[in-house]
């Protein structure tokens, strides 16, 4: 079932009430194996029903998605996307990638926030405290100190952290596509980087190639000469 209309809007309600600019933050692709991290963001800067059948990006199709995406840009005063590639995530970890990737994201709205609601159990804006002395040093983190509200499973009860959430999916979903044109014993066509059969079998096969994450833990190459069906 989708969320109720009247509810999903219960964390925006009350801010841009008091006069808010609203920001809602989602990210896509955290658990997979290849690819960018995506965040979306999504503002809103005063109230007004959220398109029908908004919900989180994993209960909606992929053509419910792809159709949300006009209604949805025009529900929304503003929306920017950000992402980090597998070697920065390599470089920095996935909390401090994912604060990279959510920076990029604000950095590209025109509408300027007072007020984010993000996806999850922390702040993700803010970990600098998880900042070490790396050779390739993250960039800063500039939206630390904006005023934010992390929701467990916000992208099912919040309409902003949805749109971000469809919004950002769809992206990374084509890029996804895209690179299955040149590495397609990995079938990212299809499992969009993550631990699918078909993309393990292939690891263990042909090896990552630069679109993967080196540093976890991938399945290690069949010895020389070893089948491997591909599905």
């Amino acid at each position: 079932m989708g969320a109720v209309k009247d509810d999903f809007l219960q964390f925006e309600r009350p801010l841009l009430e008091r006069g808010e600019i609203v920001v809602g933050l989602d990210e896509v692709g955290r658990g997979a194996l290849a690819g960018p991290l995506t965040v979306g963001a999504v503002v809103l800067s005063s109230l007004r029903e959220p398109p029908e059948g908004l919900n989180d990006s994993k209960l909606l199709s992929r053509r419910r998605r792809e159709d949300l995406q006009i209604p949805l840009r025009e529900w929304c005063d503003d929306w920017s996307l950000g992402s980090v590639s597998a070697r920065e995530i390599d470089e920095w970890g996935i909390r401090v990638a994912q604060a990279v990737a959510s920076t990029r994201a604000l950095q590209g709205l025109r509408v300027a926030p007072t007020y984010a609601l993000v996806d999850g159990p922390i702040n993700f804006l803010a970990v600098g405290s998880l900042r070490l002395e790396l050779a390739d040093a993250p960039p800063a983190l500039c939206f630390a100190d904006l005023a934010c509200s992390a929701i467990v499973k916000g992208d099912r009860r919040s309409a902003t952290i949805a749109a971000a959430s469809v919004l950002a999916k769809v992206a990374r979903d084509g890029v996804m596509v895209a690179l299955h044109e040149e590495w397609t014993h990995y079938g990212w066509s299809t499992n969009k980087g993550y631990g699918a059969p078909e993309h393990l079998a292939a690891l263990r096969r042909y090896g990552p190639v630069t679109h993967h994450r080196c540093s976890w833990n991938l399945p290690e190459m069949a010895p020389a000469g070893a089948e491997t069906k591909i599905s």
